[in-house]
């Protein structure tokens, strides 16, 4: 559970965006997306394999 005390003097929208910072950072919509869905394992695999073969060709286009 993610919680945020507001201070004295301080605003609303600070307090918030502290929120929004912290709720982003523990990747709890990134969790609830992969939940909302079952995913067949293979193309797990599938996904997993084009993801490393993209991350590999941006790194040599670095590279060059």
């Amino acid at each position: 559970m993610i919680g945020v005390n507001v201070q004295n003097n301080e605003s609303i929208d600070k307090a918030l965006r502290r929120f929004k910072k912290k709720y982003e950072r523990s990747g709890i919509l990134k969790e609830f997306k992969k939940r909302a869905f079952f995913t067949k394992p293979s193309i797990q695999k599938r996904l997993s394999r084009m993801k490393s073969i993209r991350r590999q060709m941006r790194a040599t286009e670095e590279q060059e």
